[in-house]
């Protein structure tokens, strides 16, 4: 079957449909159904082959120049709901920022996204939204990886943000995980745009948890062709160890690739493979608390 990735929005999560019959490009506009209705959404990854058993929903046809219109007249309605709500929060003086809002396809209902520091009492502006608008009105409270998301952002590896590119749910995070691939823990480094720790420390994870398995800890004596000495430091990137050589004269640090000395400690391999898994490590005195996906 032909599967096609679609996003409603210029971020967030993406959508499998099916796009049999169709020729599309990234950025076209087709029409699908969702839960809310008939929505417009847009070629986020241009259409690929898959077998699966998966039951993928039909894109129901490509958009047509009146619903394009219809889309960019609805985008420039919600600019203006956004700076009316904002001046109505303002007025009644709620302690909540706003992050975003979208309406519907039908402009049946209008959705306001917004961040507090705790529970909001927002019945009277809900009435304040319903009697400006006319309309449906939902407020969603949000957290930060979630707003992260719908704002979008440059991250500092100088792409743009996974989770508003192609990571469509978050998963828990915790500073375990920054231990494992030894990284330095200074929140400044490991804390994305979100303020939350970086969700590329947990996709990354297999590959470290493999690493680990395959390659000697610091501390751990090891042979190599000078015979043996001791791992100083671990590169788990480029599978490198620093080894230190210590004679009656002086102390040396050379570096090998695990690669080439492999072979010379096959039985450092089996006693790896018996070692747990970061994840069962007691976390660093509370530094961090484990950060659990951003309920919506």
């Amino acid at each position: 079957m032909k599967i096609v990735n679609l996003r409603t929005r210029d971020a967030g999560v993406t959508l499998r449909f099916r796009c049999d019959g169709y020729s599309l490009a990234l950025g076209d506009a087709v029409m699908v159904e969702l839960e809310t209705g008939e929505e417009i959404a847009f070629v986020a990854q241009e259409p690929y082959a898959e077998d699966t058993n998966e039951e993928i929903p039909y894109i129901k046809r490509i958009a047509s120049e009146k619903e394009l219109e219809k889309y960019y007249d609805i985008c420039a309605k919600e600019k203006d709901a956004f700076f009316k709500c904002k001046e109505l929060i303002a007025a009644r003086s709620i302690e909540m920022n706003l992050v975003d809002c979208e309406y519907t396809f039908d402009m049946k209902k209008l959705t306001f996204y917004f961040t507090a520091d705790g529970r909001v009492d927002f019945r009277e502006l809900v009435k304040d939204l319903a009697y400006t608008f006319r309309t449906r009105i939902e407020l969603r409270q949000i957290g930060s990886r979630d707003q992260a998301k719908l704002v979008g952002g440059i991250g500092m590896c100088g792409r743009e943000l996974c989770c508003c590119s192609f990571l469509n749910r978050f998963a828990p995070v915790n500073l375990k995980l920054a231990r494992s691939q030894g990284l330095s823990l200074n929140p400044g480094k490991l804390n994305g745009a979100c303020g939350r720790l970086m969700c590329c420390l947990q996709f990354e994870k297999e590959a470290y948890d493999d690493a680990h398995r395959r390659l000697p800890e610091p501390g751990a004596r090891v042979r190599t062709p000078r015979g043996m000495g001791q791992v100083t430091d671990v590169n788990y990137i480029e599978e490198t160890l620093s080894i230190k050589f210590v004679s009656e004269s002086e102390t040396e640090i050379e570096k090998f690739s695990w690669a080439d000395i492999e072979d010379l400690n096959g039985d450092m391999v089996k006693h790896n493979s018996n070692k747990n898994d970061f994840n069962d490590y007691p976390d660093m005195n509370g530094a961090y608390s484990d950060l659990e996906g951003d309920e919506g």
